[in-house]
């Protein structure tokens, strides 16, 4: 039986449980990102994001499960605009535009980045897993193939050391799998309870610093996923037979994003259109604004 947690319905999370339960998939997971006004204009991420599960190896599947959480009542009406599922998450007695753009690690950043994390425990304790995915990301094979049946959370990996299974790797929490249990639910208490601890960072380095903790206190099972396959401009993998999707990290400022995820939307589709004995001479287009050579797995 999946997890159960309560169903009571805060302002928070006003249409929050019909919004995911419309999304998700029959064993109940859902796959989400998020998106400000920035995000979500015209010809900026969001488009980039449904663009590549379109046109991705297996993934258009999977477009009606993702659910598109909108911080600002303009990326709710883009998202209305052009993608299925979209809700508008609003934090009552939060005084922020969530609309602009947001520089990291800036004040308006850090309550961006630490109010999904709340959302994403209100959905594990409807009892629903998630695959959550930064909208920099380009979905170009099924990345739910790479997510084992033992583990809690699978997450991408700035820095991999060649074992999923080894603690010590560098998580990467813009792109990861968790199922709904008590552990997880508990995992995320934790993780969001210690951002007092740690003023000035964001989610991910205080998750790399709490993760061994969590799991002797919790037995929380944690897994990585390989670069070669779940890459980053941080750390990718040279073989486009291989690749499952690309994020734009490692990459400082919204247009050297989306001028590179376009490259890597136009490295892809040169690949698809050669014949199947020509694939393996295909390469990707470097370097560009963040993308290096010099980060291939």
């Amino acid at each position: 039986m999946p997890w159960q947690g309560p169903k009571e319905e805060s302002a928070e999370f006003r249409g929050l449980a019909a919004a995911v339960a419309r999304a998700a998939t029959d064993d109940r997971t859902v796959i989400i990102t998020c998106v400000n006004q920035a995000w979500a204009a015209p010809g900026s991420l969001l488009d980039l994001f449904l663009e590549s599960f379109r046109i991705g190896d297996g993934t258009a599947r999977l477009l009606p499960h993702v659910l598109v959480v909108a911080m600002d009542p303009g990326a709710h009406s883009r998202c209305l605009a052009v993608h299925q599922h979209c809700y508008h998450y609003t934090i009552p007695g939060l005084n922020i535009d969530f609309a602009a753009l947001k520089y990291f690690l800036s004040k308006d950043y850090l309550e961006l980045v630490w109010s999904k994390l709340k959302l994403q425990r209100r959905i594990l304790e409807l009892g629903y897993g998630f695959l959550f995915t930064d909208v920099d990301i380009m979905w170009l094979r099924d990345p739910f193939k790479h997510v084992t049946a033992y583990a809690d959370m699978t997450v991408s990996s700035d820095v991999y050391f060649g074992d999923p299974d080894n603690l010590d790797n560098f998580p990467n929490t813009g792109f990861f799998h968790v199922k709904p249990n008590a552990r997880t639910i508990a995992m995320t208490k934790l993780w969001h309870g210690a951002r007092g601890k740690y003023p000035g960072a964001n989610e991910q380095p205080v998750f790399n610093m709490m993760k061994k903790r969590m799991v002797k206190k919790l037995g929380l099972r944690v897994q990585y996923l390989d670069p070669v396959y779940v890459g980053g401009f941080c750390r990718y993998g040279k073989d486009l037979g291989k690749i499952v999707t690309m994020h734009a990290n490692c990459c400082v400022g919204i247009d050297n994003k989306i001028r590179d995820l376009k490259g890597v939307l136009d490295d892809w589709k040169n690949y698809t259109r050669l014949p199947h004995w020509e694939k393996h001479r295909a390469k990707w287009t470097v370097p560009g604004a963040c993308i290096r050579a010099e980060k291939q797995a």
